[in-house]
């Protein structure tokens, strides 16, 4: 029998009944048709997860009954914030989507120099919230409890010259440094850039702001490739993919 996962951003405790919120509900029961009796999982996107059965179902109302708690084993024990340059169409959120399947704990979309894309503050508002809702999909599809933390989008300085991890890599293929070669961080920061690439003056700015230049080998990586990539490389070297 199938058991779905679904986000509910509420605090949940075992043998409590309530209804869905309206999204989910409609989820439940339009799009994946369940009925009273089914089983279910609800996670907060805190890494609480809670199995739960399904009481009634009604055009607008689901009620659910929560059975037991669920121990969370998904989340990476190596923290990493993504700094990824926005990009056109769906590469965004092809890289969002992926980044949170590897892991990822925070998200912060950039602007640089060869960034084609500039928004306004309401449509950074609504995009955010898009990108939010794929990170949270991605959650309900890979297993994790913990949604990433999705940030507003900043200048590619101003975010670089913020982090303080123990490790921040940027990533473009002006250098042969290779990822092995960094000793076991315990927080990683990774820059990846536009199509067009990083300029060199934000190169320089980033390795100025304590980032290391790495590659990932000989090819040059689409941006939505390349987070993917480095990510996998990341958690396979120091984190829980191995």
């Amino acid at each position: 029998m199938r058991n779905p996962r679904i986000y509910l951003p509420q605090p949940m405790v075992v043998d409590s009944h309530f209804d869905l919120s309206e999204g989910a509900a409609n989820h439940v029961a339009r799009v994946l048709r369940m009925k009273a009796g089914d089983p279910l999982v609800l996670f907060d996107g805190e890494d609480n997860g809670f199995q739960a059965r399904i009481l009634e179902v009604h055009k607008r109302r689901v009620r659910v009954e929560i059975t037991s708690e669920l121990v969370s084993g998904t989340e990476t024990p190596l923290p990493v914030h993504l700094g990824q340059v926005m990009s056109r169409g769906d590469r965004m959120d092809w890289a969002i989507q992926k980044a949170t399947e590897m892991g990822v704990n925070e998200i912060t979309p950039l602007y640089s120099e060869r960034c084609e894309v500039r928004l306004n503050p309401e449509r950074a508002r609504k995009r955010l919230a898009h990108w939010q809702q794929i990170a949270v999909s991605a959650c309900e599809q890979c297993g994790r409890n913990r949604v990433p933390k999705l940030h507003p989008p900043l200048p590619i300085e101003q975010w670089s010259g913020a982090q303080s991890s123990d490790l921040k890599l940027v990533l473009h293929h002006r250098t042969e440094q290779s990822l092995a070669s960094h000793p076991a961080p315990q927080q990683v920061s990774l820059l990846i850039g536009p199509e067009g690439g990083l300029s060199p003056q934000e190169i320089a700015d980033a390795l100025d702001a304590g980032f290391h230049g790495t590659a990932l080998g000989p090819r040059v990586l689409r941006t939505e490739t390349a987070p993917v990539a480095a990510l996998a490389l990341i958690q396979y070297l120091w984190g829980d993919i191995g």
